[in-house]
């Protein structure tokens, strides 16, 4: 391990990501993606947005939308500062 990841303190952080899926996901969905916020495009994909804790969490999230059949698009995690963070649940 370097020197710099051991003085990251972001790295225990949540990350804000933008996860995008082709289709429209329901909002019935919003209990299975808990603490994401759910926006349907009118481009005719879904938008989902939300706080995760790690990498495991994240692949946790990307399994529920294999599982569901979506392609997935795009994961973009977002910038975010002390100061401006979203205000989302964790996924653990």
């Amino acid at each position: 391990m370097t020197d710099e990841q051991k003085s990251n303190p972001d790295l225990k952080q949540p990350t804000v990501y933008h996860i995008r899926v082709k289709g429209h996901l329901s909002q019935q969905w919003m209990d299975w993606f808990e603490g994401f916020a759910i926006s349907r495009e009118e481009d005719g994909n879904t938008l989902l947005t939300g706080a995760i804790a790690d990498q495991a969490a994240l692949h946790g999230i990307l399994k529920k939308i294999r599982d569901l059949g979506m392609p997935l698009l795009s994961v973009n995690p977002i910038e975010t500062s002390p100061h401006n963070t979203p205000d989302f649940k964790l996924d653990s």
